[in-house]
């Protein structure tokens, strides 16, 4: 090792050298996720003919699988593998899905997807737990550091969400890749990217001491008992067996229903049991806790269009007007655009309002965020005063509304993780953060339901019809929202006293 914990935590300057290498991984592994997500409904709609219902649904259950397997996979890296081994793994199983799906997407597709799936799992909530160890407790800077590694997953959620669909849709590169092809780059760009990260992982080790090491390693900070091979390679074996699994409860969506339906009540009983055992104002803390996650689930049912019914609109209802973009690129990128440049300035805003004792605290942070998500949605409603009669309007103002819901996500979203450990108690925090993440994947399984209700408009009705219904949807979407946030702000002098001396 070059470097021992203790020096790279004390290391000189705003930033660790080593936040650079991981901003970069972490860069090119977002390109590949939101490049897929930004594929799969117009894919399976134009390309698979689904029904758009069906493909709302697959949809949902792709990326509530994702986030529910982000659960399991800290799970095996905290007792197995270790961070740098579960990043490994999940990246190269991310690999093998993007190529499965570049060599052949028609007839492999729900393969290909079970193994991004699976790999997203190991791979996402590794690689920020690393980042968190390059700072010592409660070093001031740490922020700072989250903030570009926050900047580095909207970057390539930036390049990712707008290059992978315009390639696959012909806006981009038609002259040089054949027709039949396209979506074969497309998929093969996710993967070359995935590969990228993974090589500039395998550098970055070299550089960060015991950072990540499996538990039982000589060198490892917590000294503990060797993990035993034959467990590593069952958490390899194991993950293997569940693309089959994955693949059948991805493809028939049922399942999905099944799986949400018995997981979300045995977790929340274990919780409860958990909060039978601590002080009461640690229960207190808890159930404030429990707050955030259940809205949060709504929050991202509605936020999460954008990779469904939003996929579907900007296909079919939107036109070139902003500098001639391709306007699934826009949907698929606008958020990140927006999120790597109004980010730094909503903090200044938090900052310079604090200095006037004037910052709101968490809770009614929450409520603008879905005030804002509501009013964004609204926007979208409006885009009916642009519509000409073939049901096509403005992608400019659908850009506005993109901006509106950015500022709702950045209302809440940064805060999540951080409020989740500060209401934990020390040994719930690996508990809460899964609970954190599992609403996140309830809150995909929401947005397919949700999405269901919009995609109504039957085969033969004219797209000005199908716009109609749409943004009919979109504007009860922002009253839920809306309504939401009023109740988040109403019950906020009630969480604040759950909450105690936590802001």
């Amino acid at each position: 090792m070059n470097q021992t914990l203790d020096e790279i935590q004390n290391f000189k300057g705003k930033y660790p050298k080593q936040i650079w290498s991981l901003f970069f991984s972490e860069m090119w592994e977002r390109f590949c996720f939101y490049g897929m997500r930004g594929m799969l409904v117009f894919f399976m709609i134009s390309q698979l003919d689904f029904q758009e219902k069906a493909a709302t649904s697959q949809y949902a259950a792709t990326q509530a699988f994702v986030y529910a397997f982000t659960f399991v996979g800290g799970l095996f890296a905290d007792k197995i593998l270790g961070f740098r081994k579960s990043l490994f793994w999940g990246g190269l199983l991310m690999i093998i899905g993007s190529l499965i799906l570049a060599t052949n997407p028609h007839d492999f597709f729900f393969l290909g997807i079970s193994f991004t799936v699976i790999g997203t799992g190991f791979f996402k909530p590794n690689i920020s737990s690393m980042v968190g160890q390059l700072y010592k407790p409660n070093d001031s800077r740490a922020d700072a550091g989250f903030s570009l590694f926050y900047a580095g997953i909207n970057l390539g959620a930036l390049l990712g969400g707008y290059l992978c669909i315009a390639i696959g849709k012909g806006e981009m590169l038609s002259k040089i890749i054949p027709e039949d092809k396209r979506w074969n780059v497309a998929f093969g760009l996710a993967a070359i990217v995935m590969l990228i990260s993974l090589i500039n992982f395998v550098f970055t080790q070299k550089s960060l001491g015991t950072i990540g090491l499996q538990p039982g390693h000589p060198q490892n900070e917590e000294k503990s008992a060797p993990i035993p091979k034959w467990k590593e390679f069952g958490v390899y074996i194991l993950s293997l067996i569940f693309i089959p699994i994955i693949m059948i409860m991805v493809s028939v969506p049922q399942y999905t229903n099944y799986f949400m339906a018995t997981v979300g009540p045995i977790v929340l009983i274990y919780f409860f049991f958990e909060m039978s055992k601590v002080s009461p104002g640690e229960r207190k803390k808890l159930w404030a806790a429990l707050v955030f996650i259940l809205f949060s689930i709504l929050f991202w049912g509605i936020y999460e269009q954008s990779g469904g019914t939003l996929s579907i609109f900007a296909a079919k209802n939107l036109n070139k007007d902003l500098l001639g973009l391709d306007p699934n690129g826009v949907n698929n990128s606008g958020g990140a655009f927006f999120i790597i440049f109004l980010a730094p300035l909503i903090g200044l805003l938090w900052i310079w309002l604090s200095k006037r004792k004037l910052e709101p605290n968490t809770i009614i942070k929450f409520g603008l965020g879905f005030i804002f998500l509501g009013l964004g949605y609204y926007v979208l409603f409006a885009t009916r005063l642009f519509a000409d009669l073939q049901g096509i309007t403005s992608l400019n103002f659908f850009t506005l509304a993109l901006l509106v819901i950015t500022l709702g996500e950045l209302c809440l979203s940064p805060i999540g993780l951080s409020i989740m450990t500060k209401l934990s108690t020390k040994s719930l925090q690996g508990m809460m953060m899964g609970m954190w993440f599992l609403a996140s994947a309830y809150g995909q399984y929401v947005a397919g339901i949700l999405g269901n209700h919009l995609a109504t408009a039957e085969e033969g009705t004219s797209n000005f019809d199908a716009f109609m219904i749409y943004t009919n949807g979109y504007k009860q979407l922002g009253l839920y929202a809306v309504i939401a946030g009023v109740v988040l702000i109403l019950i906020s002098p009630w969480v604040r006293k759950l909450m105690q001396e936590v802001r």
